[in-house]
């Protein structure tokens, strides 16, 4: 029996260097991982539901910068049935195992012959020095073979590469063109922290680059490239334009994209479809009717806070205490640990508890409040007072206006910046009748206090009549 011998042998050529370990995943993992991450899982999660360790599933989204493969995307088209898949590699080994002839396997898979005489020669493993047919090895030969590897614009145009960069992470200099380094950052991989210094760059956004680039170099066409080209450049690893740690340049500062599920995903996790402020009363917004509050935070300095409610038909103001606790400022703080400064969700909920539940239950209908996380036990707080909770939407504070202005009146009394702590119940107690005793337009020249003493008055008539 003649002994095959490997081309690499026969012509004499030294050795090439170890293209690396066969995976051993099929695509349809690596499919089923975007698709999950796409449906906003993580990337631990996402590697269990495709069947793969963790530490495989975060270099997946790593190396790809956040985003699917273009072949791996949803919206890919299937591999072509031309090619042989990895199912039909596993049964071409089984067969091929049995020594079975090339004409015999192609009829029992259902191929042409030269189709499994081409991957019989193509794709077998040779590394132990045999020709052995395996399924995974050849699956990795044949996605190595179908690279079309496309050189990135930025690595092939050095011009085009220079004034992206000039652009994206240059020097922040003076009007006198002096350069000003700023901060000191060393880049480790990961977005910066909250309240952290930033690299200082010039920090021109991919997209005013791009259309720049256009009035810069008018009749220059090599001089054109898209947004879409600078990200992946940035976020996509292996493409040789330009380094991961001018991710840090960006305005958002993060070293990965996230996906669209998983960013729209992150609202917090209290808050429900049904307790939005669309789904308020429309007797609310009229304000008619009293027993409708509207409430938030006044912050301070070292994160010290007062909370404030406010009666939308009357203006009536009541402050909320919230002292800090004794453990404050005391050693380092424990993360995830109690929140010290006193406005955590549980100091909040006892004291509008503590504050309202004197009220006749005619004058606490609802609450509406913004979408923070003090409020994060409304649930337990509705059982206790009876309001209805409803929550603003992101970033409009005009759906607590009433509110809102009362914040901008306070402020007369707890400016910006000072320390909110030093104030003690009986002072909040003296400002808000200070609030409340003032002459409105809006009530007729009637104070806020004499408006909800009229309500009070009226409530107790009602309370007296149906006993």
């Amino acid at each position: 029996m003649a002994v095959q011998i490997r081309r690499s042998d026969r012509i004499v050529r030294d050795g090439l260097r170890s293209p690396g370990r066969p995976k051993a995943v099929r695509r349809d993992d690596e499919r089923r991982f975007w698709e999950l991450i796409a449906a906003g899982r993580s990337s631990e999660d996402a590697a269990i539901g495709a069947g793969v360790s963790q530490a495989v599933g975060t270099r997946w989204f790593r190396e790809a910068g956040g985003m699917p493969p273009s072949t791996l995307k949803p919206s890919s088209k299937p591999a072509s049935g031309r090619y042989l898949s990895f199912v039909e590699r596993e049964e071409l080994a089984i067969l091929h195992a049995k020594s079975g002839g090339v004409r015999e396997i192609a009829r029992k898979m259902g191929r042409a012959a030269s189709t499994i005489s081409r991957e019989l020669r193509r794709n077998v493993a040779t590394r132990g020095g045999g020709f052995d047919y395996r399924a995974i090895t050849a699956q990795w030969h044949a996605e190595r073979a179908a690279r079309r590897p496309k050189l990135a614009k930025l690595t092939a145009n050095p011009a085009l590469r220079t004034y992206v960069q000039d652009r994206l992470a240059g020097m922040v200099v003076t009007p006198s063109g002096t350069a000003v380094p700023g901060p000191a950052i060393s880049w480790n991989g990961r977005k910066h922290g909250p309240r952290k210094d930033r690299r200082w760059a010039s920090s021109w956004s991919p997209e005013q680059i791009a259309h720049r680039v256009r009035l810069d170099f008018p009749d220059d066409e090599t001089m054109r490239i898209s947004h879409e080209a600078i990200y992946q450049s940035l976020y996509v690893q292996g493409r040789g334009a330009l380094r991961r740690e001018l991710t840090a340049c960006l305005r958002t500062g993060r070293a990965l994209r996230v996906p669209r599920a998983r960013s729209s995903g992150r609202g917090k996790s209290f808050i429900v479809p049904e307790i939005m402020i669309s789904e308020r009363p429309p007797e609310v917004s009229d304000r008619a009717v009293p027993g409708h509050w509207e409430g938030d935070l006044i912050l301070g300095l070292d994160s010290s806070a007062i909370g404030t409610l406010v009666e939308r038909t009357t203006r009536f103001t009541m402050l909320l205490h919230l002292p800090r606790m004794p453990e404050h400022g005391v050693g380092a703080p424990i993360k995830n640990g109690p929140p010290l400064a006193g406005h955590g969700a549980e100091a909040v909920r006892d004291s509008i508890a503590c504050s309202i539940i004197s009220l006749p239950e005619q004058l606490r209908r609802t609450l509406t409040w913004d979408q923070g996380a003090e409020m994060s036990q409304h649930a337990r707080l509705k059982t206790d007072t009876g309001l209805a909770i409803y929550f603003c939407d992101p970033h409009s504070p005009w759906q607590r206006g009433t509110n809102e202005n009362t914040n901008g009146l306070l402020r007369q009394y707890f400016p910006k910046g000072t320390d909110l702590s030093a104030h003690s119940k009986n002072a909040l107690e003296a400002v808000a009748l200070a609030l409340n005793t003032r002459p409105r337009k809006t009530l007729g020249w009637k104070t806020p206090a004499e408006a909800f003493d009229e309500h009070l008055r009226v409530a107790h008539m009602t309370v007296a009549t149906t006993t």
